[in-house]
Formats: structure tokens, sequence, C-alpha cells
């Protein structure tokens, strides 16, 4: 059957469609300082990502968990955007966020937490950059939709969906990965979409196999959460790969996806 999704431009490469390439966009959970965000960025550029990822604010469970640097990091992500010239995706909490991150965000991603949050969909549909939205903790697949219809409605097509995990009653990871729904997706819906091996494993040691079999279910790319120090990191480092894991991941890539007649993403710069 042929594919039906309508791709979605970020930077110089199209997400979704017969024609596009596998893409991977990798970073950290939080942007926590230059340095950090500087090696971690370099080094999957040269890995072969075509985007960054990198948490400005945080929306966490615990109040006292690191909550993001904020305003704080945007003169960090200017320096690294402009020293590796890779397109930034960046977790959007809240509507008045939005003036604030428009020159400095790429894809204006929506997090779990925020996937029932319709004022900020509504208010991401007046925009005309490209939304990145996740599945909620519990959202059913026909909610995730109706989600991302929100900002349809509001006149922005440009929405990527996020497969990355829900709760079930087993517990021996951090969420249960709906493969599943990656499947469903682009069989019935002509929305692009990514998979967060990360978070729906929570355990790094997971994130390559589960990575592969999202590209075998018929996932347009991922995100990943990238670090190099995963064990000295702010927030979700027990899921983070380090640098060397994230180059063994895209040569595994590099050789998996000829074998299911794809195209991997071009190097960028």
């Amino acid at each position: 059957m042929a594919d039906k999704t309508s791709p979605v431009k970020v930077g110089q490469v199209s997400i979704g469609g017969s024609q596009s390439p596998f893409t991977v966009v990798a970073g950290p959970c939080s942007v926590e300082s230059l340095d950090q965000f500087s090696t971690i960025a370099e080094s999957v550029k040269l890995n072969g990502a075509f985007a960054l990822r990198g948490g400005m604010f945080k929306l966490r469970t615990n109040p006292e968990s690191f909550q993001g640097l904020g305003q704080e990091a945007f003169g960090i992500v200017q320096i690294v955007k402009k020293q590796t010239g890779l397109p930034f995706f960046s977790e959007v909490t809240d509507p008045r966020q939005i003036s604030d991150m428009m020159d400095l965000v790429d894809v204006f991603q929506v997090g779990s937490r925020n996937m029932y949050n319709y004022a900020l969909l509504k208010e991401l549909g007046q925009i005309k950059k490209p939304v990145l939205l996740k599945r909620g903790f519990s959202g059913r697949v026909k909610e995730w939709l109706l989600a991302a219809d929100y900002v349809i409605k509001g006149g922005n097509n440009q929405v990527i969906l996020c497969e990355r995990g829900i709760r079930t009653f087993e517990n021996c990871t951090r969420n249960t990965f709906d493969l599943n729904a990656i499947a469903y997706v682009k069989h019935y819906s002509s929305y692009p979409v990514l998979a967060d091996p990360s978070h729906a494993t929570g355990d790094r040691n997971l994130v390559i196999p589960m990575s592969l079999a999202a590209a075998a279910a018929g996932a347009d790319g991922l995100i990943v959460e990238v670090h190099n120090q995963p064990d000295q990191t702010k927030s979700d480092g027990f899921q983070a790969l380090d640098l060397n894991q994230f180059a063994g991941l895209m040569k595994s890539l590099e050789k998996l996806l000829p074998a299911l007649g794809r195209r991997f993403q071009p190097q960028i710069g």
C-alpha cells in the first residue's frame, strides 16, 4: 500500500511520505550548560542526526526535580544552533512561552502531559511552525489523533505525531512501547510519526533494539535522548544513550533500513 503520509518540512529534510528519508532527532533531555549542549550537539551531528532536541522548560512530576533552565537556556541554544546549523526541537509547556520561543525553536514539542491541553494546541494552530505532538500517558490513539486535529483546525497543518509509550499494568519498563500505534497511524492517518524509545523504555539498554523495532514498524524517524555523561545528567539519565551508544545506533540503522527498502537521512552540513 502506498504511503499516504503528508510530509512535514523541518530544515533541509521532510519527515514522512514515500520520498522522505528516515530521520533521527537527538540530544539531551535538558539543556544544562553550553559545554554540555555543545559537546552533545557536535557528536550527534557527526554521527548523522539531522536535528537537535533539548528541554528548556520541563514539566516534572516531582516539584523538587530539575525544571529546566528556562530562558537562561535561550542563549546557549542560539550559540549551538549557529555552531551546528541543525534545527532544534524543544517542548513548550505554556501558551505564554510561544512568542518567546518563536525565533529559537524550529519544531514545538507538546509533551505527554499536555496532549489534552486544548488551549495550548489551539495556540499552536495559529503559528506557522511544525508541532511534534507526543501521545498522552494513557491516551487512546483516537484521542491522540483528535488532539492533532485541534492544531490542524487552527490552520497549522504541520503536525508530527510521536509515540512515546503508554502506562499499562506492566511495570518492568517505564512505559509500554506501543508499536501497534505506529503501524496504525501510518495506515489510517496522514500524519508523520516519530518514535521515542527513550521515554518508552526508560532504560538505555533497551533503546537501540526498540529503535530498530520502530523503524521496522514503519516509523518515519526517531527522537532519542543522548548525553555525554548520562550518569551525571540532571534529568532522565537512566534512559539516555551515551555518545558511543548513539553512534552504534546510527550504524545499526544504516544496515537495517536498506533491508526494509527505506532510505536513511543524508548527513547534514
